[in-house]
């Protein structure tokens, strides 16, 4: 078979290649545009995102604390959600909290991507020897609970948004690489990856050009869903005391905060309660409908 024959066979059966990235996209976001759910979600992720980057212009605040005497209830003096246990106005804090999560979960998966996704294309691809150690490694991390791991991270390392960010991103990439190699191992024995290899392409070309993009879509998916995960375990360790550090805002931290007074200030940790819910529900919605537009079968 000639160079041009086996790459017009490539072209053939390749799906990247065969059509346009476009319309792919094209498609997808006409599929996603029906789905009102996740379009909802989308504009409610849009409008967290929009007060998460001008949240020092939205809401400036002293990070000192007020008399304990300055607790007010929603709506009195002037706060339209009250304050909090130190008088800090609870609207102000509610912003900057969406910031943090916002922060940690994009980053965390950003950092799991980038460790799941090398490691898995390495295990998917290489195979033997690769394969074997980077599986090991998996099964550990998988043995080993979650929280308690990070926990660990944290009471080693100390408390603070970086710490945090690093210590669930450690332990949040395992799904990531699993899913990579899954792809991987049901693409490498494809057609367009046989014909790549008789022309002589070189093999960190077929896995960066013709497996990884095609294994990018549940990639996409699994990251979005990833997101508030990453958020609520944030939420649970500064719940716990050992994550976000004052005077950083963070919602799990003012659910914590706000069991010592939750009979008389019920505002304290309702408020962040229901915008946790609401970050994780809207993500999740939109990674629901990601992955259902995305979905190869229902591609025309």
């Amino acid at each position: 078979m000639s160079a041009i024959a086996t790459k017009d066979a490539v072209t053939a059966v390749d799906p990247i290649i065969s059509r346009p990235p476009s319309n792919l996209w094209r498609d997808a976001a006409i599929r996603f545009s029906k789905n009102k759910l996740a379009m909802g979600a989308l504009i409610v992720v849009g409008f967290l995102v929009f007060l998460a980057v001008f949240a020092d212009v939205l809401a400036p605040q002293p990070n000192f604390a007020r008399p304990i005497d300055a607790r007010k209830f929603p709506g009195e003096a002037g706060y339209i959600l009250g304050t909090d246990d130190v008088g800090r106005d609870m609207l102000k804090r509610l912003i900057h909290g969406v910031r943090t999560s916002l922060i940690v979960g994009i980053s965390v998966q950003a950092i799991a991507l980038v460790i799941g996704a090398a490691l898995g294309l390495s295990a998917g691809f290489l195979g033997g020897w690769v394969d074997f150690f980077v599986m090991r490694v998996v099964e550990l991390f998988t043995a080993i609970p979650q929280l308690l791991f990070a926990l660990f991270l944290i009471s080693i390392f100390g408390s603070g948004m970086f710490n945090v960010i690093l210590a669930i991103a450690l332990i949040g990439w395992v799904d990531i690489c699993r899913l990579t190699r899954a792809q991987l191992f049901s693409l490498r024995e494809k057609e367009f990856i046989e014909a790549a290899r008789a022309i002589g392409v070189p093999s960190w070309q077929i896995a960066w050009r013709h497996l990884l993009p095609n294994a990018l879509t549940p990639l996409i998916i699994a990251v979005t869903l990833g997101i508030p995960t990453a958020i609520f375990t944030e939420a649970g360790l500064s719940f716990l005391g050992l994550g976000i550090d004052e005077p950083t805002a963070s919602l799990g931290k003012m659910v914590g905060v706000s069991s010592a007074y939750i009979r008389v200030y019920w505002h304290m940790g309702l408020l962040p309660t229901l915008m946790i819910a609401l970050i994780m529900l809207s993500f999740s919605f939109v990674g629901d409908g990601l992955r259902d537009a995305l979905d190869p079968r229902l591609r025309k």
